[in-house]
C-alpha cells in the first residue's frame, strides 16, 4: 500500500474522530457543563449539541430532575434540655448547573449539613412539648432558613419534610416514669376523694339517724304524756287504771331486764298491785 493511501486513510479517521468529539447528544433530564481550555464556557441542553473538539470538554453531567436528599439522623437539644432524635428529607432541583458545580465543592453534602445545622438551631429554641407537636412549624421555618442559601448555588428547594422527631431512649424512659407517677398520683387523689365522700355520707347518715331517733323519743314521750293526762282526767280520784298502766310499764321493764345477757335471775313480786301501790307511796 502506498504511503499516500495510508496518509489519506489516516486523515479520514482523524476527521471522523474530530467530528465525533465535536458532536454531543445530551439525554432528557440532564445538562452538561462545558469547559473551554479549563474555563467554564456553556451548559448543553438536552438534544444534539456542537462543541469545538480539543478545545471544549464536557466537565460535568448534572441532572435536572428532582433530587431526594436523605438528611441523616442527629441528636438535638431543646430549650428545656431534652434530647431529641431527628431526621429529615429534602427535595431539590438544580436550575443552574454551572452554579451548582462551581459554587460549592459538593452540593449534596453542603445541603445535608445546612439542613442539619438549621434543624438544630430551630428546635433549640423550642421546648420539648412544642417540638413534638409542631412539625409543620418546624418545616416552614426550616424551608425559609435554607432556601436563600442554596439559591446562591443555583438550586431550588422544593420542600423539606421532618421524617422523625422522637425523644432519645433516656428521655423516653424518663417520660414513661413521669407518666406512670402522674397516673399513680391521680389514682391516689381519686381514692382519697372517694374515701372522704364515704366518710361524709356515713357521718351525715348517722346524724340523720340520731335526729330521727331523737324525734321518735320526743314523739313517744309526748304520746305517753298525753295518754297519762287523758287517763288522769278520766279516772279522777280512782287509782286502779293508774295502777294498771304502771303495772304494765313495770312488767315491760322486768321483761327487758330478763332479756339482758348479764341477768341471771328475774324475780316477779307475788302481789303486783301492792308493789305498785308501794311505788306510788300508798
Amino acid at each position: 500500500m502506498e504511503i499516500g493511501t495510508i496518509l489519506a486513510i489516516a486523515l479520514v479517521i482523524f476527521v471522523l474522530t474530530t467530528l465525533g468529539q465535536g458532536v454531543r447528544q445530551v439525554p432528557q433530564g440532564f445538562k452538561w457543563v462545558v469547559q473551554r481550555l479549563g474555563k467554564y464556557h456553556s451548559s448543553l441542553n438536552p438534544g444534539l449539541n456542537i462543541i469545538i473538539p480539543f478545545f471544549d470538554k464536557v466537565a460535568f453531567k448534572v441532572t435536572t430532575k428532582d433530587i431526594v436528599l436523605d438528611i441523616p439522623s442527629q441528636e438535638v437539644i431543646t430549650k428545656d434540655n431534652a434530647v431529641l432524635i431527628t431526621n429529615a428529607v429534602a427535595y431539590i432541583n438544580i436550575v443552574s448547573p454551572e452554579k451548582a458545580v462551581y459554587g460549592v465543592e459538593n452540593y449534596v453534602f453542603a445541603i445535608q449539613t445546612l439542613v442539619q445545622t438549621s434543624l438544630r438551631s430551630i428546635i433549640g429554641e423550642m421546648t420539648l412539648d412544642a417540638a413534638l407537636s409542631s412539625r409543620d412549624h418546624i418545616k416552614a421555618k426550616l424551608k425559609a432558613a435554607i432556601s436563600d442559601d442554596i439559591a446562591d448555588w443555583g438550586i431550588t428547594l422544593k420542600t423539606v419534610e421532618i421524617q422523625d422527631i422522637n425523644p432519645s431512649a433516656t428521655m423516653q424512659s424518663a417520660m414513661e416514669e413521669q407518666a406512670a407517677a402522674e397516673r399513680a398520683r391521680r389514682a391516689t387523689v381519686t381514692r382519697a376523694d372517694g374515701d372522704k365522700q364515704a366518710v361524709i355520707l356515713e357521718a351525715e347518715g348517722s346524724l340523720e339517724a340520731s335526729k330521727l331517733e331523737a324525734e321518735a323519743q320526743v314523739i313517744l314521750a309526748e304520746a305517753s304524756k298525753k295518754s297519762i293526762t287523758l287517763v288522769t282526767e278520766a279516772i279522777g280520784e280512782k287509782e286502779m287504771p293508774v295502777v294498771y298502766l304502771l303495772g304494765e310499764k313495770y312488767i315491760s321493764s322486768l321483761q327487758n331486764l330478763s332479756d339482758s345477757d348479764n341477768s341471771k335471775f328475774v324475780v316477779f313480786p307475788a302481789d303486783i298491785p301492792a308493789a305498785i301501790k308501794g311505788l306510788m307511796g300508798r
